[in-house]
């Protein structure tokens, strides 16, 4: 662990409620926070939500996954519970291998299911304490659905059924699977819901800037590469023309060094690392109209597609 971790743990990253940094509170309401997807890289997602909380802040609006409903069940204290969960879960907790509930996944959502009952959620989307919507792909027209009210469990289930992975949902003659096929980061549900600003928690390597690589030559590097790329392509499209309307603030985590989606014995890196440099970040923030604002150096946001704009060194005060 770094000396940043250590302060991370015992401080920064924990201390009471504070006030809003000035970009923040420039925000235009309703604020909406996008989740994107990423199994457990959605640890690196608790530390953004760390220091979200430590500055006070909650949106008006959640949309993605099973993450974001935890917050908006307990908005302001949602990062303790699930860093307590991401720091102690198991990979055959969460994805069993082996006992097939059906032939359409190659795991069950029995731990899924057992992580939910835990979160202390209602049963209804209606009932939570700040508007959510999960977010899924019909798998039958590839229309995006999203599931703002009715049965909260199916709703999460739906949002995560990474296809192949985990079994489909039926619900309300539907057949649904994970969101992320057609919007991996979801901003432009959150544009259609009335969001007149977002700040989106992304992670995982589709949304950190592409480097040119020695191309692979297995099968299982050269499908990875692939998806990493349509992912990659997919979320920058709509990040751009989603900014190009209202203020999108993509928060970063920080993260390198990712390790494969089922590895739950990186939690801790990732919530520690993702803390400290979405609090950094958001400490220099500034906002000035639509555009997006993030640091990551994209080769799309240095060309200035649309009115998108990388934020500085300066702006995010580093």
């Amino acid at each position: 662990m770094t000396d940043d971790e250590r302060t991370c743990s015992s401080s920064s990253c924990r201390p009471d409620a504070g006030p809003q940094p000035v970009g923040l509170r420039a925000l235009p309401r309703p604020v909406a926070v996008v989740v994107g997807g990423g199994g457990v890289l959605g640890a690196a997602q608790v530390g953004v939500g760390w220091a979200l909380e430590q500055r006070g802040f909650v949106p008006e609006l959640i949309i993605g996954t099973s993450v974001g409903a935890i917050a908006a069940a307990h908005p302001g204290k949602a990062a303790p519970w699930l860093d307590r969960v991401w720091t102690q879960a198991r990979r055959r907790e969460v994805f069993p291998f082996g006992y097939l509930s059906s032939r359409a996944g190659i795991c069950a959502d029995r731990g899924l299911r057992r992580l939910i009952a835990r979160a202390e959620l209602p049963s209804r989307i209606e009932q939570l304490e700040i508007p959510f919507a999960a977010v899924a792909t019909d798998l039958a027209t590839g229309d995006q659905v999203l599931l703002d009210h009715g049965d909260l469990e199916s709703a999460l289930l739906a949002g995560a059924a990474v296809p192949g992975v985990l079994p489909p949902v039926e619900r309300e003659g539907r057949t649904l699977v994970d969101g992320g096929v057609i919007a991996y980061v979801p901003v432009r549900a959150a544009l259609q819901a009335g969001a007149a600003s977002v700040l989106v928690l992304s992670t995982g390597p589709a949304s950190c800037p592409l480097r040119p690589i020695v191309p692979p030559l297995r099968a299982g590097a050269v499908a990875a590469r692939a998806g990493q790329l349509l992912w990659h392509h997919q979320i920058e499209r709509d990040l751009h023309d989603v900014s190009e309307q209202i203020p999108t603030v993509v928060l970063p985590t920080g993260i390198e060094a990712w390790p494969a989606p089922w590895d739950f014995g990186h939690s801790h890196r990732l919530i520690e690392t993702a803390c400290l440099e979405a609090g950094r970040f958001l400490d220099g923030l500034r906002i000035s109209g639509p555009g997006l604002y993030r640091v990551d150096g994209s080769p799309a946001a240095s060309a200035g597609l649309g009115r998108a704009r990388t934020a500085s060194a300066a702006e995010v005060g580093r």
